[in-house]
């Protein structure tokens, strides 16, 4: 099958994590990626285990070829401007204003090429008190109210993932996505802009939706006691997550697992709204309840009543995980330079298939040579 993006030509600006993670869905769907780097050290995301082809930057950069370019030179700039005419997408993260100081505003970006989609990803969008601020992930999942709905203010940590990142990259994806088709019909290119804080914001939308309508205002616990997720420590230590949402028979078959019929009888509990109000009440008869049993106890017993739940699985037993072997999520790649690295499929078939084995993420200049002599750069 020919890959959806096969003849589209990307050059990614990108660094870290927002435009990397974007360039890197538009390679999983066929399109070639070239990532532009500086020669001093190349993204920064490279340097973060001490060497110049980290765990992180791997995780954000497969499928990509790597050119080194100095964009402070005049031959740097020369050769961009010779890469974005020929190109169908340019990506970057820059902060506001840094394209267009390298002479590259949008006068110049349609005189070199009308068909040109850009994509211009920033932490506060243009114009405005924060445009010049630097952001990061957990300014941007602050600022947008996402960290109010999961950080405990009795214990204020941050942690997990990098959400507003990854977030702000898949929407950039998906606004490129439809600016290449708009392309398609009418021949003319665009700009799309997205930015981390709106990014961040329009991913948590039920919380603003409960404050406009009814006037609450969300805090960590309110999600999750609505729809009744839980965590539970076991006898042996180990977590298993429960998520039994306001389907009454998830409810029933949860009682029958862990064989407390008397919470049938507590009025409490009897109806969905009234475990909603008592939720933390709840959450501490049942955490007694599964610090009886060990997980694997409780998870044959979930599974044997329908009931929605799951180990909650560090990494290695995720790769190890019945349904994710199934899957074939992760598979082997080699580098020609760096060995054999694990990598992780595109979440997404079309007909049925990945597409092609993807390529290891590059090393710093990989490709230099054989694009400058491609695109006849200095």
């Amino acid at each position: 099958m020919k890959e959806a993006l096969n003849d589209i030509l990307v050059v990614e600006l990108g660094t870290v994590l927002t435009a990397p993670l974007a360039g890197m869905m538009l390679a999983d769907l066929g399109a070639r990626v070239i990532k532009v780097e500086h020669p001093n050290g190349g993204d920064p995301f490279r340097r973060h285990a001490g060497e110049l082809y980290s765990p992180h930057f791997v995780a954000y950069n497969r499928n990509k070829e790597s050119i080194q370019l100095d964009l402070q030179s005049e031959a740097g700039k020369a050769d961009l401007a010779k890469l974005i005419s020929e190109a169908d997408v340019l990506l970057d993260n820059y902060r506001y204003g840094v394209l267009q100081r390298l002479g590259f505003d949008d006068a110049r970006l349609k005189e070199l090429n009308p068909r040109l989609v850009q994509c211009s990803i920033t932490g506060f969008g243009v114009g405005g008190p924060y445009q010049d601020r630097p952001c990061y992930d957990a300014v941007a999942v602050a600022l947008s109210g996402i960290s109010s709905q999961i950080i405990d203010p009795e214990n204020p940590v941050v942690s997990g993932p990098s959400l507003s990142d990854n977030i702000t990259g898949m929407y950039a994806a998906y606004g490129i996505l439809g600016a290449l088709y708009n392309r398609n019909r009418t021949g003319e290119g665009a700009k799309v802009e997205i930015n981390m804080l709106e990014a961040s914001i329009a991913f948590s939308p039920e919380g603003f939706s409960q404050y406009t309508r009814h006037g609450m205002i969300p805090q960590p616990l309110s999600r999750v006691a609505i729809s009744q997720s839980y965590a539970f420590r076991c006898a042996d230590e180990r977590l298993v997550a429960v998520h039994l949402s306001s389907v009454e028979k998830f409810w029933q078959g949860f009682i029958q697992a862990i064989e407390r019929s008397d919470l049938l009888a507590d009025e409490r509990f009897a109806t969905p709204p009234l475990r909603t109000q008592n939720y933390q009440e709840l959450a501490r008869l049942l955490g007694d309840t599964f610090a009886t049993k060990t997980r694997e106890e409780w998870c044959e017993r979930l599974a044997a009543h329908d009931v929605p739940f799951a180990p909650v699985n560090n990494v290695p037993e995720v790769m190890a995980d019945p349904q994710v072997r199934h899957l074939e999520t992760f598979y082997e790649v080699e580098h020609p330079e760096r060995g054999v690295l694990t990598a992780i499929h595109r979440p997404v078939r079309i007909n049925g298939q990945r597409g092609p084995a993807d390529k290891a993420a590059p090393v710093l200049g990989e490709h230099s040579d054989a694009i400058r002599q491609e695109f006849g750069l200095s």
